[in-house]
């Protein structure tokens, strides 16, 4: 019988998009080949220079900016600057401001997911929180304010998300993150380079099909009268995937099954301590080997030469055996996945 998707086009739902400055209103489309979407989370990064990762949602809205490499609260963008509006295809650039979001001849990717556009008011955790959710993609957008309180949070998804990634808007804090291959008495910071570290971020308790769990502001995390936004990514077959893998050393490297291929990876050894995060895409690399990898922990540009993974029709493998980030021999590395297309239409190049 044939294998049904809940996705099975992950061009309706995820784009990674290659674009140039203009320095003046612009508008970029995510369509590819006529499909496309109006998203509800776009993070954007220069390759070509030094920049911010600039991080917008339709929940917070257009003109809030959170930046991924820095620990920094939340910054406004006028009417006119940076992410200007959402659209039914991509969205709009006006003026660089924040993050350097539209200079002029530099060169950018744009990563998106669709969310459920507009928030509704959740009361299914302690905390009520507002949350936009898309249940087929397995993604939601969730904004919520801090008690200093050990709270579950609804997430709006309908089932346990894999990985979460929580910062604090009105205050400076890390970007706190759960990994369901780390386990819920540990977390990892995506501003940052550590290995995983032992603590109560998530009150010791794994998410469930409702809400998820924060505690009593360790760290600055939950801290009282702080509002938060949280991103909440759950495994989707054939569109989105979540886990971990064992590095070898060598230029053959482990392969990982994900049931399709990549269009978006993002990986972090979390045994090694200075090791960055770094994402790889297929429209900043249309051919193995993957070459060009950024940084969500840091502000450089894009670092190419590189060569470290395939992707495959129904997975990626590691090639680069002298990279402590993606291949080290006996770390443990985690990686979220979203999908081109599932394997059953995909093709390796």
């Amino acid at each position: 019988m044939p294998t049904t998707y809940a996705i099975p086009d992950g061009r309706v739902a995820m784009a990674a998009t290659l674009y140039t400055g203009t320095g003046a209103s612009q508008t970029i489309s995510n369509a590819v080949n006529g499909v496309s979407f109006q998203p509800d989370f776009v993070w954007v990064k220069g390759r070509s220079f030094v920049s911010y990762n600039g991080l917008i949602d339709s929940v917070r809205g257009r003109s809030s900016d959170l930046y991924s490499n820095a620990t920094i609260a939340e910054e406004t963008s006028g009417s006119t600057e940076d992410l200007t509006s959402f659209n039914s295809n991509g969205f709009s650039l006006g003026t660089p401001a924040r993050f350097g979001s539209n200079t002029s001849g530099q060169t950018y990717v744009a990563w998106q997911w669709k969310a459920g556009g507009t928030a509704v008011s959740n009361t299914a955790g302690s905390i009520t929180s507002s949350v936009s959710a898309n249940t087929t993609a397995g993604f939601s957008v969730v904004t919520w304010t801090g008690t200093n309180t050990a709270a579950t949070i609804g997430h709006g998804l309908g089932v346990a998300p894999a990985m979460y990634i929580t910062k604090q808007r009105s205050a400076t804090g890390n970007w706190f993150t759960y990994h369901v291959s780390v386990g819920n008495t540990k977390g990892l910071f995506l501003d940052l380079t550590n290995a995983s570290t032992t603590n109560t971020y998530f009150n010791n308790t794994s998410p469930t099909s409702t809400v998820f769990s924060i505690g009593s502001g360790v760290g600055g995390l939950n801290a009282s009268g702080v509002t938060q936004v949280t991103y909440c990514f759950a495994p989707v077959a054939g569109y989105s995937a979540f886990g971990s893998y064992v590095g070898n050393g060598s230029n053959d490297g482990p392969f990982i099954y994900t049931g399709f291929r990549p269009r978006f990876l993002l990986i972090k050894n979390t045994t090694t301590a200075g090791t960055n995060w770094e994402i790889w895409d297929s429209a900043r690399d249309l051919y193995n080997v993957e070459s060009n990898r950024l940084y969500p922990d840091s502000s450089a540009a894009e670092n190419g030469g590189q060569n470290a993974y395939d992707f495959l029709s129904n997975g990626f493998k590691a090639r680069q055996g002298g990279s402590t980030d993606t291949n080290q021999s006996g770390a443990t590395i985690i990686y979220m996945a979203f999908a081109e297309m599932p394997f059953k239409f995909a093709n390796s190049r």
